[in-house]
């Protein structure tokens, strides 16, 4: 049976310790028992309020990323002077010099990249406002670009500042900002972009990829849309319109004439039906469900649900904050056949497991290196379609990872070539925390509402109530450890 295509909400009384549950982990990565039950007390409206506009929550205490604006940097007009006069002169030792002095400068760049990822994967597991990191990660796929590529790691910061600050604002101030970020006109060659020569990569990647989909234009638009990109160009870390690069002729993209420039270029962009469609399927698919991103291969349902969040994003002018209440409170959110269907993205497993168990402090460096071995290495996104997710993040290597990194978050301990790391297991205690009573059935069913939530059904429950009832020696620190290993092993685990 479909699920319904209903956008209208639920029943205020229907929202249940299973529907926050379900919002939790879809709206953000999840959450301990307690944060739970401070969700569910609420009520709906002003759960969804709270998760969906989530300034109302302070976040000033998360720490900054450690990047400086001035690693990678292009050199002075004095340094540009003295390289060419070395060169001129064939002084190798000051050629050497240089050279050595940019090669430090790369390194120490690489070493932020690093610490930039296991920064951002702090922040996930930290933020009171899980919703914020959770959009910011999709615009991260959406609008993707590599470090690798770009190779300049406070631009990557820079931008994924500007994905933060847009998050659940509007998309039509994101896509304005994303043709003026440096990262994104380096990664797609926008510097190159000039009216003597014409470069299409991001006029291309904007139409096909960031705003419409393929189908909904022309190469001819993706010409003329070139035209009018070219000029915006980035001086260092800031973005730079070169007027005298900038083509100032009439360009006709999808059927309108005018002297357009890049910004005029966008707002045409989303003034096309198509594009509310396609960025509505894109919020669908981050926290739905894993459908096809090819219109045709979605069943008709799918298709009316996701028409019907279009048309709020157009009359909302493309502001995502009403489109994402209606989204969270609406029965087919909470529809049977779309809870606990969705697989879980490498972030999601750890950054919800770290939440739900409220497990100590992890190797934060570490674990960005499992996700990198999961297959979404975080600035790293594959290619400039993004992830795809849903199937693609399973298979028998990532099963394996996965089920590895879940025994490391709730132990403490991991093996590292022949190293083995041993830290504080989590604090069986505190999950049971508010718990009456916490006979061996109770304390499944407490931790199965927390990790698995609360829909999965008693039989599927039933393996671990026998590992409680075979050990014979009741509640104590042991037993809970290894059932929530017996959990996190669940297929059932994989899914949110």
């Amino acid at each position: 049976m479909p699920p319904t295509t209903s956008l209208r909400p639920i029943r205020p009384s229907a929202f249940t310790p299973a529907k926050a549950w379900h919002l939790q982990a879809r709206a953000g990565f999840g959450g301990s028992a307690q944060a739970l039950r401070d969700l569910h007390a609420l009520g709906l409206d002003a759960a969804v309020d709270r998760v969906v506009n989530y300034q109302q929550v302070p976040a000033d205490h998360l720490p900054a990323a450690d990047t400086d604006p001035d690693t990678i940097r292009p050199n002075t007009p004095e340094e540009r002077q003295e390289l060419l006069r070395a060169r001129r002169e064939g002084d190798q030792e000051a050629i050497d010099r240089y050279r050595r002095d940019r090669n430090a400068a790369r390194a120490e760049d690489r070493r932020m990249h690093l610490g930039l990822q296991a920064w951002w994967l702090e922040r996930m597991v930290a933020t009171p406002r899980p919703a914020e990191e959770k959009l910011t990660l999709l615009w991260h796929s959406h609008f993707a670009t590599r470090h690798r590529d770009i190779r300049d790691s406070y631009l990557m910061q820079q931008q994924n500042d500007l994905f933060r600050t847009h998050a659940n604002g509007s998309f039509a101030d994101l896509a304005a900002g994303i043709v003026r970020d440096p990262a994104m006109i380096r990664f797609l060659n926008n510097d190159r972009n000039n009216a003597r020569r014409p470069n299409e990569n991001l006029a291309r990647e904007l139409m096909e990829l960031f705003t419409l989909g393929e189908g909904n234009y022309t190469e001819q638009d993706i010409r003329e849309g070139a035209r009018a990109l070219t000029g915006y160009t980035a001086q260092d870390n800031d973005f730079r319109f070169n007027r005298n690069a900038h083509d100032q002729g009439r360009k006709q993209i999808l059927g309108q004439e005018g002297a357009w420039d890049g910004d005029d270029f966008v707002r045409l962009l989303l003034r096309q039906e198509a594009c509310a469609r396609f960025v509505a399927l894109k919020l669908y698919r981050h926290f739905v469900a894993d459908v096809s991103d090819d219109w045709d291969l979605l069943s008709t349902e799918t298709r009316q649900v996701v028409d019907a969040l279009a048309g709020r994003l157009r009359r909302s002018g493309y502001e995502l904050s009403p489109v994402l209440v209606t989204l969270f409170k609406s029965e087919h959110f909470y529809d049977a056949q779309i809870v606990g269907r969705k697989i879980k993205s490498p972030v999601q497993l750890i950054a919800g497991t770290a939440r739900s168990l409220e497990a100590p402090e992890r190797d934060a460096r570490a674990l960005a290196g499992t996700l990198r071995a999961m297959g979404q290495d975080l600035f790293e996104p594959p290619s400039v379609a993004g992830w795809d997710g849903g199937r693609a993040w399973i298979n028998t290597s990532t099963l394996l990872m996965r089920q590895n990194t879940c025994a490391y978050l709730v132990t403490g301990k991991t093996t590292r070539g022949r190293r083995n790391q041993q830290g504080e297991p989590v604090d069986t205690e505190a999950l049971l925390t508010g718990l009456d009573r916490p006979t061996p059935r109770r304390v499944v069913d407490h931790l199965c509402d927390t990790l698995l939530g609360p829909h999965v059904s008693a039989e599927r429950r039933d393996p671990l109530y026998r590992y409680m009832q075979e050990r014979r020696v009741g509640v104590t620190n042991e037993t809970v450890l290894g059932l929530l290993l017996l959990i996190t092993a669940m297929p059932d685990y994989q899914l949110c």
